[in-house]
């Protein structure tokens, strides 16, 4: 698969670090993943849904493409704006 290097993602920081991304699968046949802060232990669980049921989160609701690693760099993000700190819930 080739990556257009002009495409944007979603990368996701918390305490100034990119967060672990574990995936865990269920004995349906299902999958979800859990976005762990390896500092402060905040985490979000992300369930899996069929990409046709994308219009069912309303109006002007965004596909995101996300990456997340089980090993994420332990390098220091740098912030996006000077006025905001990584973790502001406004952006």
């Amino acid at each position: 698969m080739a990556l257009d290097n002009a495409s944007a993602m979603w990368v996701p920081v918390c305490c100034g670090r990119v967060m672990r991304c574990n995936m865990f699968r269920q004995a349906g046949g299902g999958a979800y993943a859990a976005l762990v802060c390896t500092l402060c232990n905040k985490n979000i669980t992300l369930e899996q849904e069929p990409l046709a049921t994308a219009n069912n989160f309303g109006e002007g609701s965004t596909v995101l493409s996300l990456i997340g690693s089980p090993k994420p760099p332990k390098t220091e993000r740098r912030k996006s704006f000077e006025e905001a700190g990584p973790d502001d819930p406004t952006l």
